[in-house]
């Protein structure tokens, strides 16, 4: 009678030994394995805030020692940093809003069993994850189609991963009952009503994981640019920084004995800015990923069960 006062539940498993054991291990290895993840990341970041010569002579390790922003104001005194800021984030949201509105008008209607040929249209799909036409024909079809040295070669090139749209397909076939379907168009919903109205509002979770999927990918891509743009007013931010990194390290060769204090001074900066690089480049990204964490939670586990 008094455990029920107190609010006790007379359901409740009493932990075992074995349980506390494992509960005290497991929480170990979890802090342990998140340190291993978050340290590197620490590590550059009072990296790029450091005098260089402690961070060579390996006496920065837990706290930033000599603090400068030198890095930093080398870094944003270019102007290209800007540009290359703006190109990526038009890149990314353009982008990714085509990658997500294609992926799901592709895998929605693969998903109804009353398409016909679906499964041979799946295949053709699939083909391609196997078999590709390689990187001389690509950039012939992208040459002769007038996207070279464009903007629209960034947003258009790779717009579909079918690997995506097939996890898109799976959500779809588990997620929206055939029975739904009916009910609507017994109530005058069409195709395309049912798609906009009903399938897109119950797969939020789905489309922040493909939000995040291409999303990530926009923001790091540099390949496509370098092969497919030339012209330094449409680089993306990963081409400005590489371009940056490579032009203060090469100055480094310049310089004969003479020199040698200005040898050293712009050495500072290469060492500064290449950490400053990594800073710049990851942090935007990590600033917006705790915003659809949660959607990227519940749809994670999107066509694991059932492919």
């Amino acid at each position: 009678m008094t455990e029920a006062r107190r609010g006790a539940n007379p359901n409740r498993i009493k932990p075992t030994r074995g349980d506390r054991v494992y509960d005290v291990i497991n929480t170990v290895l979890l802090v342990v394995l998140g340190l291993l993840v978050l340290y590197p990341l620490y590590f550059v970041l009072i990296a790029s805030i450091s005098n260089p010569d402690a961070v060579n002579s390996g006496k920065i390790i837990f706290y930033p020692m000599g603090v400068t922003f030198e890095g930093y104001q080398k870094l944003f005194e270019d102007s290209r940093i800007w540009i290359g800021y703006r190109n990526t984030i038009l890149y990314t949201v353009v982008g990714t809003t085509l990658n997500v509105s294609i992926t799901l008008l592709a895998a929605y209607p693969l998903s109804r069993t009353d398409l016909d040929g679906r499964k041979y249209i799946t295949f053709f799909f699939l083909f391609t994850m196997f078999f590709n036409g390689g990187l001389i024909p690509t950039f012939l079809v992208v040459q002769s189609l007038g996207l070279y040295n464009t903007p629209w070669v960034l947003v258009l090139l790779g717009a579909v991963s079918v690997y995506n749209m097939l996890i898109a397909r799976s959500f779809f076939e588990n997620s929206i009952p055939q029975d739904l379907h009916e009910a609507a168009a017994i109530d005058g919903c069409g195709n395309i009503g049912f798609f906009f109205r009903i399938v897109l509002p119950l797969s939020k979770a789905l489309i922040g994981v493909m939000v995040i999927y291409y999303g990530v990918t926009h923001w790091n891509q540099y390949f496509n640019a370098l092969i497919y743009v030339s012209k330094r007013e449409y680089q993306p931010l990963q081409m400005v920084l590489r371009e940056i990194l490579i032009q203060n390290s090469a100055t480094q060769m310049a310089f004969d004995e003479s020199m040698m204090e200005e040898l050293l001074r712009r050495e500072r900066y290469a060492e500064l800015i290449k950490y400053g690089v990594i800073v710049v480049a990851s942090l935007p990204i990590l600033c917006v990923y705790p915003f659809v964490q949660k959607y990227f939670e519940k749809g994670v586990m999107i066509g694991a069960v059932k492919g």
